[in-house]
């Protein structure tokens, strides 16, 4: 048998830290050496993350040791970078960093390499020759799924408007006025309009599919004004714990029967992007790693429903696919995982 992987992990206490813990643990071809968590040093991960209660007496460590083959890096946004400043990895350990810190373009450099943008669906091959890995956020993965193949024939064309609702737990599991139960119970709103950080890495992703997509800077426009004039996006906070439901449309010359094929086409090698020819709902997708994604056509728009499980497909689950890439692994390893539904 293979010699199985061993990972490192740092800010494991958290929900993609928890999520990341609870698919290595039954992952076939991995060793978890450290689990890292300064506040939580000694204490069993079960009695932070009780669903583990059974399945590992595996211990947060307020050290770490650089005999791994892997570092994932759960942290906030701004600190992986932190953390890596004050913390150098040895270059013969890959990094898979699941915060928005090295997704841009401009920011991708670490030790002279670079971070290469992880959505499997649109650069498996460089993935699979990458020493580090940034992988996208949770809104990003969803919309860029749904549009993904319209950019691969340079279809993408007008104004993309989207609207995007997502669960609780995308916040994070530090309590905040907004996701606190007393305040998300029975309750929508939402925020960031038209300003939502993952624009950037969205019109990135599509822009190298079409290029020539994003409007010209020569207005002296940031990355941010020239995607949020081109994807109109209004983020909603849902009453729910788990998932991602994006609605986007535009204007389309295709038919419907037309944008079916294309999506199956491109999608074809993709085993966790799904078409479907009837309805979703969000269901589908809680606790899998999949996408799904539902096409309609209302006189000249073009409608796209996409939906993932913001801590797998959009953090986590994505985070292992990335691992098995880079490693050499069967992609779906340690990620066969079906839906909740009830």
């Amino acid at each position: 048998m293979k010699e199985k992987i061993k990972v490192g992990i740092i800010g494991s206490a958290g929900y993609t830290g928890g999520e990341l813990l609870r698919l290595l643990v039954f992952h076939p071809q991995v060793e978890i050496v450290f689990a890292h968590s300064s506040s939580n040093a000694g204490k069993c991960i079960s009695d932070v993350h009780t669903d583990l209660l059974g399945d590992t007496d595996l211990l947060f460590s307020a050290t770490t040791t650089p005999e791994i083959d892997v570092l994932f890096l759960c942290v906030g946004h701004g600190d992986a970078r932190k953390y890596l400043d004050a913390n150098p990895v040895a270059p013969h350990i890959k990094i898979i960093d699941l915060s928005q810190d090295y997704r841009l373009k401009a920011n991708t450099e670490y030790q002279g390499k670079h971070f290469v943008y992880g959505l499997p669906e649109l650069n498996r091959e460089q993935i699979q020759q990458a020493s580090y890995i940034a992988n996208p956020g949770c809104f990003a993965t969803t919309i860029q799924l749904g549009l993904l193949p319209l950019a691969s024939v340079g279809l993408l064309i007008g104004d993309i408007h989207t609207n995007a609702t997502t669960g609780s737990t995308g916040a994070g599991q530090s309590l905040t006025a907004t996701s606190h139960f007393s305040w998300r119970n029975n309750n929508l709103s939402a925020y960031k309009i038209f300003n939502h950080q993952h624009l950037q890495e969205i019109s990135e992703s599509l822009e190298q599919l079409q290029p020539g997509f994003l409007p010209s800077s020569d207005n002296g426009e940031t990355l941010m004004e020239r995607a949020a004039s081109k994807i109109h996006f209004v983020p909603q906070r849902g009453d729910f714990t788990r998932g991602i439901f994006a609605i986007s449309y535009l204007d389309s010359s295709l038919t419907l029967e037309e944008a079916y094929q294309l999506y199956e086409n491109y999608y074809a090698s993709a085993p966790f992007t799904h078409i479907s020819k009837v309805n979703i709902d969000l269901k589908q997708v809680v606790n899998t790693n999949k996408c799904i994604i539902h096409l309609e056509k209302h006189g000249k728009q073009l409608l796209v429903i996409s939906m993932t499980d913001n801590l797998l497909k959009g953090a986590s689950g994505q985070a292992v696919q990335n691992m098995n890439l880079a490693f050499g692994l069967e992609e779906t390893i340690g990620l066969k995982l079906k839906a909740a539904a009830f």
